[in-house]
């Protein structure tokens, strides 16, 4: 959103803007909703301390602080995503409706499928044109983000009583087809101040290609982000990695799997060869593909 518009914003405003546009996408480090939380995060992220209860604690934290009462948290399942396996998925979402229940809060939770990355950018300028390219209808954005995106907002619209269920996506894709969902998405930018600041892809660029004729039947989310964060994301806004192929897509041998793009020659150099030793990507047969997770 940094590359879209102003994030870092006052309570005061914060609040304004919620009540002017009912909606909101800033950082929440300005406003100090969790404070402990904080403090806890930044003492775990450095050990790589990733406990359930703390997960739990830590978004339910916040979401309170600002007054919260209806909440859709989204759990990927996947191989390489932060949730692995499909029981670990259900014991969280019950540990997330339990606690959402005795504080209060409308709480749902649903498991998505986690086996690849969401859209083609990993990176903020990346990310923000994947989301730019869906709210525009644009013929060449990403259909997964759209998809995902239409489902979620479905199951918050179905929150309202008067929405049946199962009519949420319906409405949700005639707000994003009739350019309405883009109107917002102005209004918000257009609120929290534009960015006047234009950030560019990165100036270094490199195509990391397939080895062999086949399918990409497996990319790995951990080894695709660590990729990404070497190159520079998402400090430097313009750094991160453009995927051109996804699972399922038949590829030739020598054909762009993705781009990966980063500012400085250090980052490029680590990046660099941090894929050449693991792409990321597994080609094979059409049989091999990995299976999405059922959405449930």
């Amino acid at each position: 959103m940094e590359v879209l518009a102003q994030v870092e914003l006052s309570p005061d405003k914060l609040f304004k803007i919620v009540r002017q546009e009912r909606a909101c996408l800033a950082w929440g480090g300005t406003a100090h909703l969790a404070p402990v939380d904080d403090i806890l995060i930044s003492v775990e992220r450095p050990l790589g301390i990733d406990s359930a209860g703390q997960l739990v604690a830590s978004i339910l934290s916040k979401k309170l602080a600002a007054g919260s009462t209806h909440l859709l948290i989204d759990i990927p399942v996947g191989p390489t995503a932060k949730v692995r396996h499909m029981q670990e998925a259900l014991q969280l979402r019950k540990l997330f409706e339990y606690t959402g229940d005795r504080l209060g809060i409308h709480l749902e939770v649903i498991i998505t499928d986690g086996s690849q990355p969401v859209g083609r950018g990993i990176g903020p300028v990346l990310e923000a044109r994947d989301i730019m390219q869906v709210l525009r209808n644009e013929v060449d954005a990403p259909n997964d983000l759209k998809q995902k995106a239409l489902r979620l907002a479905g199951r918050i619209l179905e929150f309202d009583p008067d929405v049946r269920g199962g009519y949420g996506y319906t409405i949700a894709r005639d707000i994003l087809e009739s350019g309405r969902a883009l109107e917002k998405m102005q209004a918000i930018i257009h609120a929290q101040g534009a960015q006047k600041k234009h950030f560019d892809l990165g100036k270094l660029c490199t195509e990391i290609c397939a080895p062999q004729k086949g399918y990409v039947v497996e990319i790995d989310n951990h080894q695709m982000s660590r990729i990404a964060r070497f190159a520079g994301a998402p400090m430097d806004k313009g750094a991160g990695v453009d995927l051109l192929k996804k699972v399922g897509d038949p590829v030739d041998k020598g054909d762009v799997l993705y781009r990966i793009y980063a500012e400085f020659n250090a980052d490029f150099k680590f990046a660099n060869d941090m894929a050449k030793k693991y792409s990321g990507y597994r080609i094979g047969k059409e049989t091999d593909i990995l299976r999405p997770y059922q959405e449930i």
